[in-house]
């Protein structure tokens, strides 16, 4: 079968498979209108391609969704021997619609052109095509042009788009996109004809950005590589995630509810700090802790929200901020797992806030309807009318922001007019009936009274602060809607700063105006008798006596009655109305964040089981269901109908948000993290950890057992986020600390002398591909993780630009792989013209400090017999090397060997179906995984016609080893890198049910003495043995099938110069310089005894072993031939368990001494 004929049917096979063979564009041929295609590349590209059959005689389509599409016939080039040969019949670019191709235009030039009709491809408009029948200009005279297009007619408009939107510039009545998928011109930048782009800011927006449409600049190689070169890869797209396409297609539903700093933020944080407590609890408080306590306890809040606020501010003019509020702005600050755990706590607390302003509302509504309206009774006439509430509420929610926005301005109105009506009233002078309930307007006596503290019952200073500050957490009401704000950046700083300082002016205001008595009868009758002593009370100096309530229980003054600012007022019901606009503005605001809050945290998948409530609906993405289940948690408090019982449970939460908060702030100024450039200036780090110590201290001080539940499920939540380590990558401050305690540690450790106490095997394992020889990483692994240093290296050999793109595009998915299959180590890859040039740069060059690696891991060169002596030279090069730079090395070999890529290539666990393979013979060298010896052109093949064995071999060193033993034949001594690796072992899980045996050689009449010296060596190591055994018989000569055996290997690669004469055994040696002559196999024929020897007392001892561990022999150079010491190791491992050939470099890594 021809080359050609192979070729073809692979790829005929791989069109039926939806094969990801992307296939690449290396030239053009200007008369046949040819596409001689070479060496078809095997990346996954972005969005899988459709390929069709049309026919059996080769014609294809291939449709990119989005991109592009391509119908070609394919036949052998008869101009390069091995080539493949399309000849285009159509092409086709493809857009979703006006504002993808304003984004992604996959064109440079467009000019006037008549394309022929062409039809639509689902939601797909075709807006232009090439027809290289009917084109004038040939496809490879135009390379240099870019490829010629036009619109169609009735795409005027959206030429006009593109114009209007600035994207293009219009110069010489040509029309120039900007491009952002593609290699084309850049035409805007300074007038001239350049691929360089001018700065833009859609440059720097994440994918599917909500404030504007992402576009990608050239790269580095569109305008560094030659044209031609760069040309090549005119198909490749970068394509847009899922995500992005579905974020557009929000974005496009029309209509999204957009708001200012005012009505986004200012409102929403006065409505909801202007709460229940204004109106119905300041003047208790007040009654308890008196005017000057009371304001201290107003400005402690107001410390810690304006901390707070500041915290919030630099976060979130740190970038853009999204939906999702304080859980947003420390998920992306501190990383997932405190946004993660805070996120699902504040969202609880907002889902109880509604339930705290609702039962406020209700209470009113119950001492409006006392008199003669009772249902049942007070408490539960406040559970029937929350009910009530809060189902109006949720429908007002459901309906959408544009109407809650509505609502909530109304309200605002409502409530500014009640608080100005309080404080007209406190100057009306009051009447009688007024007096009798304690309000005498503003006097000095009642001022200098009520100035001081008279804590009754249980409450004191703290608890009496847990009750008010629910009042001043609404200072996240427009954080919590981020991603409604026109600017958040703006926004957010303005509006939350400024709600603080004028709902702090209104707190203390109110509580200094207050001009009520503590305690008051409400009899207009209990005047004072004529000769009576007051005792200083300023209500009885007033004229009135209320000595009674000092034995009786009163109904009115501020430690009685919660309807205090009603009766000071104006106009009473104006302060109900005030009343209901507070709280129902506040549970309004809370019935909206929290489904926000947890939408935004479900949507970013940290808990899987909560993504239902991802979902949005509706043009403004309204996360019904969390609506939903935001109403059933404030039902079920709803339920307790008590205003004092539930204000401290959401104030511990509230209070662990802005600890967060402000921690967050102070994390990411000390991690000096070069993305920490927040706009806004007036924060300081120190500040804002006081604020996140004084958050703490009042969770604690407030209720100590509340906090430590909070604390609790807080600690519990983000060990649970850390142990499922979300897929997510935020740049959060946390990343920066690691960041920069990584650097000092290694700098510390640079500082620190070698001991061999702390010596630690630092492997450079030669994998290749980590997936494609997973027993060789295992093994290594066994014995470094947790210990020392694993790097799995790849070397990529072959074209330059080929290797090199290959290398860079897969590093971050080869050390996913491994963080993924929880494998403690790094990846690393290097591009050279051979394989020993590429390890010698990493032995050189890999790790960091004290980091650095010292023992090399490969495996076994299995097909040594049929390598390239080039191959066996490289490979015998690299272990020369090794010991070269003082490297200890390991060679590992299992019978079925290491490589398992073909079994995976089959399997399409690369990431593709088939493999279509050919090269022209006089390529040698390619990159690893692609290599010739590796890889063949595989057609209609199935994972069971290879050999089931191999993928039970990869996989041994997984499973757990059950009781053997591991035998260590330390031969000669190497510093005690052969003894130190198998102890290491035995210290795993997988390893522990297996003994050490020791082997060694001696003399036949010394057997027990030396025996007694190694098991006195190694008692002083500390390293426990089952046995040893002293091999006397180790320089006897072998069998002779073993040594026949030995020599009928070797005889394909000796020279054999003694036989000829002296001129023809001269040229024989420097045409094949890696021969064996046999000069050298008389001279080293003892070391060849003793290897054929070793493995018959291998197959003596060890055969049943677990794992055995041999020294090393070493290949002196220029003395020993690459494939002399190849078949060494071949005849001294052959038929044996697994085996780890071990040689260090002569340096001391175990010592006996403290």
């Amino acid at each position: 079968m021809t080359p050609w004929t192979r070729a073809r049917q692979a790829l005929l096979s791989s069109t039926v498979s939806r094969s990801l063979v992307k296939l690449m564009l290396v030239a053009s041929r200007t008369l046949s209108n040819h596409l001689i295609l070479c060496r078809p590349l095997l990346l996954v590209p972005s969005i899988f391609p459709n390929i069709r059959v049309f026919s059996r005689e080769s014609s294809l389509l291939m449709r990119w969704p989005k991109y592009w599409s391509l119908s070609f016939r394919i036949c052998p080039s008869s101009e390069h021997s091995g080539l493949i040969s399309l000849r285009m019949d159509r092409f086709d670019l493809l857009a979703a619609n006006q504002a993808y191709i304003r984004s992604n235009a996959q064109l440079r030039r467009l000019q006037a052109g008549s394309a022929p009709s062409s039809p639509h491809f689902g939601a797909f408009h075709r807006f232009c095509c090439w027809d290289p029948a009917s084109s004038k200009t040939s496809f490879a005279d135009d390379v240099s042009n870019r490829l010629r297009v036009g619109y169609r007619p009735e795409n005027r408009e959206l030429y006009d788009n593109f114009f209007q939107n600035g994207d293009a510039s219009k110069t010489d009545g040509n029309f120039h996109p900007y491009d952002t998928h593609s290699n084309t011109y850049y035409l805007k930048t300074f007038g001239h004809n350049t691929m360089d782009a001018v700065p833009k800011i859609g440059y720097y927006r994440n994918t599917g950005s909500v404030s504007g449409v992402k576009i990608n600049r050239p790269s580095l190689m569109d305008i560094h590589e030659q044209l031609a070169k760069v040309f090549d890869k005119f198909a490749k797209a970068d394509g847009n995630t899922e995500e992005a396409e579905s974020n557009k297609e929000e974005e496009t539903k029309g209509g999204f509810v957009k708001f200012g700093w005012v009505k986004g933020v200012l409102v929403r944080c006065m409505l909801n700090i202007w709460g229940v407590m204004l109106f119905i609890r300041l003047s208790w408080i007040v009654g308890q802790a008196g005017i000057g306590l009371g304001v201290i306890i107003i400005l402690l809040a107001t410390m810690v929200t304006s901390i707070t606020g500041l915290s919030t501010s630099a976060i979130a003019t740190n970038g853009f901020v999204r939906g999702g509020g304080a859980y947003y702005l420390i998920s992306r600050s501190l990383g997932p797992e405190f946004g993660g755990s805070i996120g699902l706590i504040f969202a609880f607390a907002n889902a109880v806030a509604v339930a705290m302003y609702v039962v406020g509302f209700a209470e009113t509504v119950v001492e409006l309807l006392k008199v003669n309206a009772i249902m049942v009774d007070a408490t539960n006439d406040i559970r029937i009318i929350g009910a009530i509430t809060v189902v109006i509420l949720l429908g007002i929610s459901v309906a959408g922001m544009e109407w809650e926005a509505k609502a909530q301005v109304i309200l605002l109105f409502i409530l500014l007019a009640a608080i100005v009506n309080f404080f007209i009233g406190t100057v009306i002078p009051s009447n009688n009936e007024k007096r009798a309930r304690g309000f005498f307007n503003y006097q000095a006596s009642i001022f200098a009274e009520n100035f001081g503290p008279d804590f009754r019952g249980d409450e004191g200073f703290f608890s009496v602060f847990a009750i008010f500050f629910p009042a001043a957490t609404g200072i996240l009401a427009g954080a919590n809607i981020s991603g409604d704000l026109e600017d958040p950046q703006a926004a957010i700083p303005k509006g939350t700063m400024l709600a603080i300082l004028v709902t702090t002016i209104a707190y203390v205001g109110v509580a200094i105006s207050a001009c009520v008595v503590r305690d008051a009868t409400g009899n207009v009758n209990d005047t004072v008798v004529s000769g009576m002593n007051c005792n200083g009370s300023s209500a009885c100096a007033l004229g009135y006596d209320f000595s009674s309530c000092k034995t009786q229980t009163c109904d009115y003054g501020l430690m009685n009655n919660f309807q205090v600012m009603s009766m000071v007022s104006g106009f009473g019901p104006l302060i109900t109305a005030g009343i209901f606009s507070a709280t129902l503005s506040s549970a309004l605001t809370s019935l909206v964040s929290a489904p926000k809050v947890f939408q935004a945290l479900c949507k970013d998948n940290i808990y899987r089981a909560l993504h239902f409530f991802a979902k949005g609906y509706g043009k403004n993405n309204e996360p019904i269901r969390g609506y939903v289940l935001t109403f059933i948690i404030a039902m079920a408090f709803i339920l307790i109908a008590e205003l004092n019982t539930i204000a401290p449970i959401i104030s511990n939460f509230f209070l662990a948000s802005y600890a967060l908060i402000n921690f967050s702030c102070f994390h990411a100024s000390y991690a000096k993290s070069p993305g920490w450039r927040p706009a806004f200036k007036y924060y300081n780090m120190w500040v804002s950890l006081f604020g996140a110590i004084l958050c703490c201290g009042v969770m604690f001080v407030i209720n100590w057992w509340a906090a430590v539940i909070t604390y609790a499920v807080e600690l519990f939540l983000y060990i649970y986020v850390t142990y499922k380590k979300p897929d997510v990558n935020w740049g959060s401050s946390s990343q920066a600390v690691y960041y920069i305690n990584a650097i000092d540690s290694a700098l510390e450790l640079t500082t620190v002398d070698d001991h061999v106490k702390n010596f630690r095997p630092q492997c450079i394992v030669l994998t290749g591909e980590p997936m494609a020889r997973p027993a060789l990483l295992d093994i290594a692994h066994s014995f470094t993780k947790n210990n020392g240093l694993c790097i799995c290296c790849e070397v990529y050999t072959g074209p330059r630009k080929l290797c090199v793109t290959e290398m860079n595009s897969g590093m971050a998915t080869k050390q996913a792989w491994l963080t993924k299959n929880k494998r403690k180590a790094f990846y690393a890859a290097v591009a050279a013209d051979s394989f020993r040039d590429g390890v010698k740069s990493l032995l050189q060059a890999s790790g960091l400090g004290r980091m650095r690696p010292n023992t090399l891991v490969l495996g076994f060169k299995k097909d040594w017999k049929e390598a390239t002596a080039v191959e066996v030279e490289n490979y015998m090069g690299v272990v020369h090397d090794a010991f070269d730079f003082d490297f200890g090395v390991v060679v590992a070999r299992i019978s079925q060997g290491f490589d398992i890529s073909q079994v995976l290539l089959v399997q399409g666990m690369f990431g593709f179906d088939i493999l279509l393979y050919h090269y022209p013979k006089e390529s040698q060298s390619v990159c690893p995984l692609l290599s010739e010896s590796s890889i063949s052109t595989i057609s209609s093949m199935h994972v069971g016609e290879f050999n089931q064995r191999l993928l039970e071999a990869s996989s041994q060193f997984k499973k757990k080893q059950g009781k053997g033993t591991i035998d260590v034949w330390w031969l000669f001594d190497d510093g005690g890198l052969i003894l130190l690796i198998p102890y290491m072992l035995t210290l795993r899980k997988k390893w522990k049910d297996c003994k050490l045996r020791i082997f060694t050689g001696g003399k036949v009449t010394r057997l027990e003495e030396e025996k007694l010296m190694m098991a006195s060596l190694l008692s002083k190591f500390r390293i426990k043995f089952a046995d040893i055994h002293i091999i006397g018989d180790i320089n006897m000569k072998p069998n002779k099938e073993s040594w026949k055996f030995f020599e009928e290997m070797i005889e394909p690669y000796r020279l054999h110069e003694s036989c000829k004469d002296l001129t023809t055994a001269e040229k024989l040696k420097r045409e094949a310089p890696w021969k064996i002559t046999d000069a050298e196999l008389e001279a080293v024929k003892e070391k060849s005894y003793r290897q054929v020897r070793l493995n018959e007392l291998l197959q003596e001892h060890s055969r049943a072993a677990n794992l055995i561990v041999l020294t090393l022999p070493v290949a002196r150079k220029g003395i020993i031939s690459d494939y002399l010491y190849m078949a060494w190791l071949e005849i001294l491992s052959r038929n044996l368990p697994p085996v780890l050939l071990i040689r260090g470099n002569h340096k001391n890594v175990l010592t006996f001494y403290s």
